[in-house]
């Protein structure tokens, strides 16, 4: 007790500056043994981990941008390979209910080459095998296709005239981005033609009044939050595939990131959009209002639809000012009741300045310090159960760090809280983050991996973990991590390696138990072809019609993005 009245005092009279690298530094030592505090040299051990591994997090602190200059998750992942790290190809048969090739699609033959040859030149008509494996083959090495074709547009007229061509040839395509998609959305099932719009990637205008960025599909995530830190805004979500993914394919699966609790997502988000239908259609929805009742709003049709109704070609998306006070608090609980507890606490103390609120558990947290070098466990005095990291973004320094220090001496003083540490340094700060986006990096390290993007209640989440527990027993490691702010679990069921009897008792189970809950089968990776014969669990049979009779107007003949997001039966029978 006297260490948590130390504690609460020390909170309360402070006037630490979360930049001022040693202000910080007896915070929670007067709750824990001083030996557990981050010293100096494990600081700089931070900073040379961050500048090889970071996944290109950034942090505005006095209107100072810092960032690692490390690599891109699918960079990591080459890495990974090149280190003899195991990866695991899977024939798609064995992963998910694939259903038959579509008889009625055509193959490409020397015509349709020399077509593309003749919109596109040589530049973008790629035939390298090479090249082509990596496209065929998704981030996770889970999903795999034999696509001989990828095209590479470089403008919206050039996508047109692409899918005019194939829809008259009744050729199937894949839209393709970045490729980080973790459902198999991104890749081809068969030998549908590749349309991988890298290569629009122009930044169209920034008003710096409104906040209102325009720009093509291809504009790689990490980049265009550089345009804007210069111009003193920030995107309004931010992933952990930031290095990689593209503005269109974030669209597209209506990612939703570490930013969501703050921004909400991007239908929120996203004010335009100019997409190109299956028959060369280019519908022009590129708006740059805030207000505009004029009819259906289309747009929203095509946020998280996969490119299965349309290409996202280009995009307007209202961004929010970058504010210069950013703190950041990594801590520990003893049970999940307290996790959900101190959200709640959070929510009503915090108010305007919580930007973030993730969580992990202690099987996640074990998992990130044996796999990934150089990070080192802030709070290494005793293991935890839960692990939770709260960022308070906001205008005023002082403001935001009293209403911080009070809302955690609170939580100290009612037992929430059993440790924790305020970063003192953009370098901590980095290190903190990295623990938390570096799971899945260290769950492909680790061996094979069965992932579920859940939303459910936030009371019910870790039901679930402990549920597939039992379950699975000593077969498999169970790690949960997610973003509790906005009721999001990424369950990951780690194994040595695929195995098809462990995943007999994933599956359906854990569809099932979401379903049941109301949840959703899908909080932010999308539906890809992974379960896109799992829709129901989710939506009501009428939903799922409504669905595909949407698809069915927009893409008759069914050539974009086939196999995913709708069931194929429910496809054939509309």
């Amino acid at each position: 007790m006297k260490y948590l009245t130390a504690a609460s005092r020390l909170l309360r009279h402070s006037s630490r500056n979360l930049s001022d690298l040693g202000s910080n530094l007896q915070f929670f030592c007067s709750i824990r043994p001083s030996s557990s505090c981050l010293s100096y040299p494990s600081l700089r051990s931070y900073e040379r981990f961050i500048q090889d591994d970071c996944f290109h997090r950034k942090f505005t602190l006095k209107n100072i941008c810092f960032g690692g200059s490390g690599v891109g998750i699918l960079h990591s992942l080459a890495r990974f390979q090149s280190d003899g790290i195991r990866t695991h190809h899977r024939n798609l048969a064995s992963t998910a209910s694939i259903p038959e090739r579509n008889k009625s699609f055509a193959t490409i033959n020397s015509d349709d080459i020399s077509y593309f040859n003749k919109v596109l030149g040589g530049r973008g008509v790629v035939q390298d095998e090479e090249k082509l494996d990596d496209a065929n083959t998704d981030w996770m090495r889970k999903y795999k296709g034999s696509s001989k074709l990828m095209l590479q547009p470089r403008t919206t007229q050039e996508v047109s005239q692409i899918l005019d061509y194939c829809n008259s040839r009744c050729l199937a395509v894949v839209p393709q981005g970045g490729n980080t998609s973790l459902v198999g959305g991104s890749i081809p099932v068969y030998d549908e033609v590749i349309i991988n719009v890298g290569s629009m990637n122009n930044i169209l205008s920034f008003d710096k009044v409104s906040g209102i960025l325009v720009c093509e599909a291809g504009c790689i995530l990490e980049n265009l939050m550089s345009f804007l830190d210069n111009e003193g805004y920030i995107m309004p979500l931010d992933l952990g595939a930031k290095g990689s993914c593209q503005i269109g394919g974030n669209i597209s699966t209506n990612a939703g990131g570490l930013r969501l609790l703050r921004y909400g997502s991007l239908h929120g988000s996203v004010l335009g959009l100019e997409v190109v239908l299956a028959n060369g259609t280019v519908l022009d929805m590129l708006g740059t209002l805030r207000k505009d009742n004029t009819g259906y709003d289309l747009k929203h049709l095509f946020i998280g639809s996969e490119g299965s109704l349309g290409i996202v070609t280009k995009v307007s998306i209202l961004t929010p000012p970058k504010l210069p006070s950013v703190n950041l608090a990594f801590l520990a609980c003893e049970d999940y009741l307290s996790c959900q507890k101190i959200l709640v606490e959070a929510k009503t103390k915090l108010g305007e300045i919580l930007s973030a609120f993730e969580f992990l558990d202690i099987n996640a947290m074990d998992l990130v310090l044996k796999q990934l070098d150089g990070l080192r466990d802030p709070l290494p005095s005793s293991k935890h159960n839960f692990y939770v990291l709260i960022e308070t973004t906001g205008s005023m320094e002082s403001h935001d760090k009293e209403k911080l220090e009070a809302f955690l001496a609170q939580a100290i003083e009612s037992g929430l809280l059993t440790d924790g540490v305020v970063a003192q340094d953009i370098n901590q700060a980095s290190s903190f983050w990295r623990i938390r986006e570096g799971v899945p990096e260290a769950l492909l390290k680790e061996g094979a991996v069965y992932k579920y993007d859940l939303s459910l209640p936030p009371e019910k989440i870790y039901d679930l973990v402990e549920e597939m527990r039992q379950r699975l027993g000593t077969a498999a490691n169970v790690v949960a991590y997610g973003h509790l702010g906005d009721g999001n679990l990424h369950l990951n069921i780690s194994t040595p390696q695929y195995d098809d009897n462990i995943l007999a008792k994933i599956e359906p189970f854990v569809y099932e138990w979401t379903s049941k809950q109301r949840g959703s089968i899908s909080a932010e990776h999308g539906i890809g072809l992974m379960k896109a014969n799992k829709l129901h669990y989710s939506n009501s049979a009428e939903t799922v019609q409504v669905m595909a009779a949407i698809k069915k107007v927009l893409d008759p003949s069914g050539i974009l993005n086939p196999y995913k997001v709708l069931p194929t039966s429910v496809l054939s029978q509309s």
